[in-house]
């Protein structure tokens, strides 16, 4: 069985797309997606049909939103300036601009499993005895970070709030596009408030971006913090063993895994980001290495326990939940 620099060479091999299918993929889904919300907003139709279909619209967001990702990667269409201003247009679309997103996700792959109190780019967490080093209102924040409503309401809480108003607050010169993102995506709401009422409003524009915020959200935090995920100081971090051993596949069925653009294999797309979306299965299928790695979904038990899950204990080798502490 293949490790470390051999693993990742042989993960090469599949980081190359095929651009036609590439743009397929990207016009299908933002095709789809305007067709839906048009639906939704204009179809003469009883409120209560419209429901199904705007919960059919978030998930064609989460799906838009890990293309966007995976362009951001660089895995498709780069050297295309049509894809560049296109690309663009979505970022700011679902509130992830390009320019915080660039800087965080980055700094998320290349810290991935790291024991951190900061979270850029993911979700803290600090070993036992560092938590109990923390001041109540560190401690207090920790746990606010990492609490489920937090993650569930990501809407508000991580793209509203931390990847555009903070940042923009924050360094204003640089984040010029979350100001963008956020003028844009209230202006578009006040308008459909204005001229269709509060009923299309929420199945329109609130409950789409609700559903995709809150699964995209929930997805980002349960890949990395599932049981028997490993975390790992500075000095004992490496990159594919953060990928197979700190990074779960979420198993679907074929349905979701299409919605999700394949996120799930997301300890394929960790050992190699260049991977395009459509390809991580293919990869997982190729590679044996791949296939016996920690496994979560979206049954209830399964997220609960991911939910649960707090703080790294260094002597146990594994993530607890924050009782567990009281008792040692």
């Amino acid at each position: 069985m293949r490790s470390g620099k051999e693993l990742l060479a042989a993960s090469k091999a599949y980081a190359s797309e095929y651009k036609l299918r590439s743009w397929v993929e990207v016009l299908l889904t933002i095709a789809l997606s305007g067709m839906v919300m048009f639906f939704t907003l204009f179809a003469p139709i009883s409120i209560w049909y419209k429901i199904p279909v705007s919960i059919i619209n978030g998930l064609l967001y989460v799906r838009l939103f890990v293309i966007y990702h995976d362009y951001q990667h660089r895995a498709i269409l780069q050297n295309s300036t049509l894809a560049i201003w296109l690309m663009r247009a979505v970022g700011v679309y679902v509130l992830a601009p390009e320019m915080v997103w660039k800087r965080t996700h980055e700094y998320h792959h290349n810290n991935n499993s790291k024991l951190s109190i900061s979270g850029i780019g993911s979700y803290p967490t600090v070993c036992t005895k560092r938590y109990l080093t923390l001041t109540k209102k560190q401690k207090f924040i920790y746990l606010i970070n990492r609490h489920p409503a937090t993650i569930l309401l990501g809407y508000i809480t991580l793209f509203i709030y931390w990847l555009n108003l903070k940042s923009f607050v924050q360094s204003p010169g640089k984040h010029i596009d979350s100001l963008l993102a956020l003028v844009v995506h209230f202006a578009i709401g006040f308008a459909i408030w204005y001229y269709l009422g509060t009923a299309l409003l929420l199945l329109g524009w609130i409950v789409p971006f609700s559903i995709t915020f809150g699964m995209g959200a929930y997805l980002f935090y349960c890949q990395h913090n599932f049981p028997g995920a490993t975390f790992r100081e500075n000095q004992d971090w490496t990159y594919d063993n953060a990928a197979l051993s700190s990074t779960s596949y979420m198993v679907m069925n074929p349905v979701m895994h299409w919605f999700t653009g394949n996120i799930g294999y997301h300890h394929v797309h960790h050992l190699n980001s260049r991977i395009p979306f459509y390809r991580l299965y293919e990869v997982m299928q190729d590679m044996p290495e791949l296939q016996n790695v920690g496994k979560t979904s979206w049954k209830i038990h399964d997220m609960i326990e991911c939910f649960k899950l707090k703080l790294w204990d260094a002597e146990r080798g594994k993530l607890i939940p924050l009782h567990e502490l009281n008792k040692k």
